[in-house]
């Protein structure tokens, strides 16, 4: 299978997209008033954005840690080249 320069993130996200709008969409012709169903749309949204804030959260977690692992890394790799190179001079 050819990939297109499409990542899995915007999959994703497209998916996400798509699947938002279908509950929207089956929110508004769902049989309720017109309260009830602003009432549903903004519960959703809220519970959309605090899922959105602990993914970042979460991800920005990830990252961090990910970036300490390097830098440890790369740390480790200095040293070594260092003795390596102290004991061949």
């Amino acid at each position: 299978m050819a990939n297109n320069g499409t990542s899995a993130g915007t999959v994703l996200v497209t998916f996400a997209l798509g699947a938002l709008t279908g509950a929207v969409v089956a929110l508004l012709c769902a049989p309720a008033t017109g309260e009830e169903t602003r009432r549903r749309l903004a519960d959703r949204a809220r519970e959309g954005r605090e899922r959105a804030s602990a993914l970042a959260r979460d991800s920005r977690e990830f990252f961090e840690r990910q970036r300490d692992n390097v830098s440890a890394a790369v740390d480790r790799g200095r040293e070594a080249f260092e003795q390596v190179r102290k004991e061949t001079l």
